[in-house]
């Protein structure tokens, strides 16, 4: 049984192993009978036979397989013949197999010389004499080792017997044959070309089996060639060279590769296939036996001495040698890429760096050279000679040039002029024999053996600063910086300095951060950057800088007079409004305000006329012009030119007025400007009759303040610091107001609880005044408001019954308004905020400690009741102050702000004006949780944290239940009892810190306050307290004025020594001197709500230092909460106190941060 299938192959089988023309006359042979002899190994993987060829020659004909289960695959043929391998015998012994083992033979006689197959008529003109086209003689042909045919004995057995294991055949190398074939035409000169080739069975090099067309096709479907029998490495390098061919468009539908027409990188793929062990060969065409590649070559000039002149010769140079051997062909259509030479037995070729001009370079070699005459030798060694090193290697014979005379480097200002500016540049100077050469920017310092690389680096580094100088001129620099960068990015150039430059804050921190190559590019710069160019820098450099100009100067000048700035009335509006004309001159030039505002806002620093005239506009005077009229309409002061006459912005329009002249019709408008900003009397008085009490000095500073209010029949707010006095100031003012109007009234708003305090301090200080308390409507009290008021010139109200009694409130005409703790009305969306904007009176007044204490909008709120012409629209301040302060974007507005409130707000702290005040200390005293205090809160912590990151996603939308969530974890810090009941038993630090504490201060003799923001914790101390028998008193909230009263009394007579009040009921009305330690349980948002209560007792009337503690527990939000406590007192600070600022809104973030994030 045999071990495969028997092998039957027809011409289509063998498609992919023979060329269609091997094939075809291989099945011609088969045909004819030619192969005879056949038989097959003992492993039937290798078929011989003899085949006979043209004429009288006989051939030994060998095909290899390898197994594949039951049936064969073929891996190649070899033969005697000259082709060697995969030849027509080949394909011939393959399709006669399958007919020849199925016949019988009886005897082999088919060598008989006279059996016909040597006829000549069998000749077909495809047979190669080896001995005359080869150059070696045919191999002898062994008919005894091919004719061995199977033994009954072999076919019998050798079907049980499990064949040897086929050894795998070495992967065949690759070589490339350099061929040199003959033009087609006589007018193109040779250039080599590629074939691949392989090692065949007798370890010749062939071209069967491969090709450049081959491994193109591998892609493609049907492709037959197999790349299984070659190196791998091999096969991967003549890859890189088909796909690098392909990619250009390069033939490879043909056995050859032209080089001319590959791409110049084909170089590159070439060595890297030599080096990956392809073999370069020789072709007999190109003259040479071997092959080797170098490295460059391009062109190169000899200069030499010749008769009346110097001569100069094109060459080749390679390898950076000049080439002295055979001729160079270069290689390449129109402008070629590559060169070759072969010198004795090498064929030498490589990669060629063309010139600029081909023509021009081909015309040169042709002619042999160009002489230089000797009297344009100067201005070739000047003029041409520095080019032409640049662009190629020149070789200078000692006689050939003078030696010339260089002086430099020294850098080159070059502005060139342009109808809308110039065009400006920085290159590299050198004098050649007294010869002006310029280097540009593009061309290599190494390039040229005239230039000194290091002496231009120091030329560079000292003029940096002029280059800076001209740089910080062009206003759009940072713009085109920042193009030439990207283009860098692109083409691969190294940025990383230049990145600094084009994304810095400002052109001159710009420049500074620029490399010198950056600054020496070309940088375009408009009609006004030039004017000042040529009038103002140029004369500053220095004589080591040479400046060239090109083109026509333009005639430009700068100002003789600074800008003159003058105010006028122009024609009438009204009572009401005014067109303020305004007025700048230079030179007896008018400018246009609004071009002066427009480009002053643009950044720009000069402003040109259209008769070359320009002046700078970086002076105090028209900086500040532009930026008051930019606030003035920004806040709607200013309306196309109509200014309203009694505005009430007064410092802001009298800043303006004083930067220039202003015209008579303005006086008496400038005169209420200046009288009105700077918020003083003419000549201060003392205190008014039927006052009775003995002001402070700062306190009669204050009156007289009032009194100036008063008499301009504007608002204002007292913001002094709590426990100043603010109460027996405004009832001065209301003595003063009453001396002037004894018939008017004033309405004054407090809160409920402190009503009664004013009607108190009423009788106390003005005992001729007559004062009343509303404290309930109508409806409840039976008596109307007019009749409770009758003809009080005090009448006291709560905000609440304000809100509730507005109209029977707003019937009367008063005099003046006063907002007692006026931070009730903070918010300008509220009800009770438009009541009080509404009720009518001639003068209105804020009373607060506080008048800010979240954001500027509070601040707004209250300046819209007392000043409502000031700051009109909340939207405009929002845009103009409030938005721009808090983020921190324009910080100068800070200033401004302040300046402009100055008229209409008091503030003075206890600091400043109080210097017998006793000390006040403050501790933040942190208290580590209890442990399972702990325990319980971080586990409730964890749970809500997930829940509030979660909210975060829609802030508007889920503030409350955020807040909710934090305001639950701020009662857990204090104690675990107040979230959870089941946990009332847990102790809390707080607590225990309070009842160690109180005891040893009642035993000093000392009084204390404890505030807390939750009145369930205050419950919790009571207990406590309770339990040890130690005396306090309690307020809160929810008590009715008689209760307050008691609470107090109780405290103030020595009752007891431990006030227990909630945070909010305790921030005012009250004056607790008694006491001088404060224990403040929980930190609240709001640090000004805390500091009203602390000053209970810090403040007028204390006589011992005050101590203040605020308990923070360890490791919980309220930590956070204290951080975020800064922030708003730094906003308070900054805009009441002038301190500094940072943003203080609370954001998301914020939140974040009070809770972590979990990580």
């Amino acid at each position: 049984m045999a071990q495969y299938q028997p092998l039957d192959l027809i011409e289509d089988d063998l498609v992919g192993d023979f060329d269609r023309g091997t094939l075809s006359r291989g099945s011609a042979y088969a045909a004819e009978g030619r192969v005879i002899g056949m038989s097959w190994s003992e492993d039937e993987l290798t078929l011989a036979g003899v085949c006979r060829g043209s004429g009288r020659h006989i051939y030994q004909t060998t095909a290899s397989f390898a197994a594949r289960g039951r049936t064969r695959e073929l891996l190649g043929s070899d033969c005697s013949c000259p082709v060697g391998e995969m030849c027509k015998h080949g394909a011939a012994l393959l399709l006669a197999a399958g007919d020849y083992f199925t016949d019988t033979y009886a005897d082999d006689d088919s060598y008989d010389d006279d059996d016909g197959y040597y006829d000549d008529d069998y000749y077909d003109g495809d047979e190669v004499d080896y001995n005359e086209d080869y150059g070696g003689p045919t191999r002898p042909l062994s008919i005894a080792s091919v004719t061995r045919l199977p033994t009954p004995w072999r076919t019998a057995l050798g079907a049980f017997v499990t064949p040897e294991p086929t050894p795998t055949a070495a992967p065949a190398p690759i070589g490339i044959m350099v061929e040199l074939p003959e033009p087609a035409y006589h007018s193109i000169p040779p250039s080599p070309v590629l074939r691949l080739v392989t090692r065949g069975k007798r370890d010749n090099w062939v071209r069967t089996g491969i090709s450049w067309r081959g491994i193109e096709q591998l892609s493609h479907f049907g492709s037959t060639f197999d790349p299984g029998r070659f190196d791998p490495g091999h096969l991967e390098a003549v890859k890189g060279i088909v796909r690098v061919a392909r990619d250009t468009g390069s033939s490879i539908h043909s056995d050859t590769l032209p080089l001319a027409a590959g791409p110049p990188d084909i170089w590159t793929w070439l060595a890297a296939a030599r080096d990956a062990g392809v073999a370069l060969l020789a072709h007999q065409s190109t003259g040479a036996t071997s092959v080797d590649l170098f490295d460059g070559s391009r062109m190169a000039f000899h200069i030499t001495r010749a008769e009346q002149g110097a001569l100069v010769t094109p060459t080749i140079q390679v390898d950076h040698d000049e080439w002295q051997h055979t001729p160079v062909g270069l290689i390449g259509y129109r402008n070629p890429h590559g060169a070759y030479s072969v010198s004795g037995d090498l064929l030498l070729m490589g990669p060629f760096e063309g010139p600029p001009n081909h023509n021009a370079f081909v015309d040169l070699v042709s002619s042999g050279g160009v002489l230089v005459p000797d009297e344009d030798l100067d201005e070739f060694a000047a003029e041409m000679l520095p080019s032409l090193t640049a662009s190629a290697p020149v070789a200078i014979a000692d006689d050939a040039i003078p030696t010339p005379t260089i002086e430099g480097p020294a850098p080159l200002l070059t502005v060139r002029m342009t109808d809308d500016g110039s065009q400006v540049s920085w290159t590299i100077r050198y004098l050649i024999n007294g010869r002006r050469r310029i280097f540009k920017e593009h061309e290599a310092v190494g390039a040229s053996r005239i230039r000194d690389a290091a002496a231009e680096e120091q030329v560079w580094k000292a003029a940096r600063p002029a280059m800076e100088l001209i740089a910080r001129r062009c206003s759009r620099w940072q713009e085109q910086a920042t193009r030439y960068v990207n283009q860098y990015h692109r083409v691969g150039i190294p940025i990383d300095n230049d990145i600094d430059a084009v994304i810095a804050d400002d052109t001159t921190d710009a420049v500074s951060r620029a490399g010198i190559e950056l600054l020496r590019k070309t940088f375009t710069f408009s009609l006004v950057d030039t004017a000042v160019l040529l009038g103002e820098l140029l004369p500053e450099l220095g004589s080591d800088i040479d400046v060239e100009i090109v083109g026509d100067r333009l005639d430009f000048r700068p100002a003789q007079q600074d800008p003159q700035i003058s105010f006028d009335e122009e024609g009438d509006t009204g009572n009401d409004w005014f067109n303020l004309h305004i007025t700048v001159d230079v030179d007896g030039h008018r400018v246009p305000l609004g071009e002066i505002v427009r480009d002053i806002a643009l950044g720009a620093t000069h402003l040109l006329l259209p008769d070359g005239t320009y002046f700078s506009l970086d002076t105090p005077e028209l900086q500040r012009l532009a930026r008051i009229i930019d606030e003035a309409k920004a806040l709607g002061e200013l309306e196309n030119g109509l200014v309203r006459r009694d505005t009430y912005n007064a410092t802001m329009w009298e800043e303006l007025l004083s930067l220039g002249v202003v015209g008579e019709q303005l006086a008496d408008w400038q005169s209420r400007l200046q009288r009105l900003s700077t918020a003083t009397i003419p000549a201060p008085s003392g205190p008014p009759a039927g006052l009775h009490a003995d002001l402070r000095d700062y306190q009669a500073d204050g009156l007289d303040w009032l009194r100036f209010l008063w008499k301009n029949r504007i608002g204002g707010i007292l913001a002094d610091d709590m426990g100043l006095g603010k109460t027996v100031q405004a009832l001065a003012l209301i003595a003063e107001a009453a001396a002037e109007t004894p018939s008017g009234s004033f309405l004054v708003i407090a809160p409920t609880s402190v009503v009664g305090n004013w009607v108190s301090e009423a009788e106390k200080f003005l005992p001729g005044t007559r004062a009343v308390a509303v404290t309930a409507t109508e409806s409840k009290s039976g008596v109307s408001f007019a009749e409770t008021v009758g003809d009080a010139q005090i009448v006291v109200t709560s905000y609440t019954l304000l809100r509730l009694e507005f109209e029977k409130i707003n019937q009367f005409r008063w005099t003046g308004v006063i907002f007692d703790e006026a931070q009730f009305v903070k918010n300008h969306n509220s009800k009770t905020h438009q009541c009080a904007r509404r009720v009518g009176a001639e003068m209105k007044l804020a009373i607060t400690g506080t008048p800010m204490e979240n954001n500027l909008m509070e601040l707004w709120s209250l300046l819209s009741l007392t000043a409502p012409g000031l700051f009109p629209s909340p939207k405009t301040f929002g845009e103009f102050f409030r938005r721009p302060i808090e983020s921190g974007q324009h910080p100068e507005r800070l200033g401004l702000l302040r300046r402009r409130i100055k008229p209409v707000m008091l503030r003075r702290t206890k600091d400043q004006v109080v210097s017998d005040l006793p000390a006040k200390q403050e501790q933040v005293l942190a208290l580590e949780l209890a442990p399972k205090h702990d325990k319980i809160y971080q586990t409730r912590l964890n749970r809500e944290r997930q829940k509030v990151l979660g909210l975060l996603g829609d802030w508007d939308e889920n503030r409350f239940a955020i807040f909710r969530s934090l305001t639950m974890l701020r009662q857990l810090s204090l104690h675990a009892g107040l979230v959870d009941e089941e946990h009332r038993a847990v102790a809390s630090a707080k607590v225990d810190h309070l009842a160690e504490q109180l005891p040893e201060l009642i035993a000093e003799g000392h009084a204390s306050l404890v505030f807390s923001q939750f009145t369930g914790f205050l419950g919790l101390i009571r207990e406590r307290l309770e339990d040890m028998g130690i005396a306090y008193s309690y307020l809160d909230g929810s008590m009715n004025a008689k209760q307050r009263a008691a609470a107090i009394e109780e405290f103030t007579g020595g009752s007891s020594k431990v006030f227990l009040i909630s945070l909010k009921a305790g921030g005012f009305g009250l004056n607790l001197t008694e006491a001088d330690y404060c224990f403040v349980c929980d930190p609240w948002w709001n640090p000004a709500a805390e500091a009203q209560a602390v000053d209970r007792a810090h403040r007028i009337g204390q006589t011992r230092p005050v101590t203040v503690y605020r308990l923070v527990s360890a490791g919980t939000i309220e930590e956070k909460v204290v951080a975020l406590q800064d922030k708003k007192r730094a906003l308070f600070d900054a805009v009441i106190d002038d301190g500094d600022l940072f943003g203080t809104v609370i954001s998301p973030d914020d939140i974040r941060e009070l809770i972590g994030d979990g990580d």
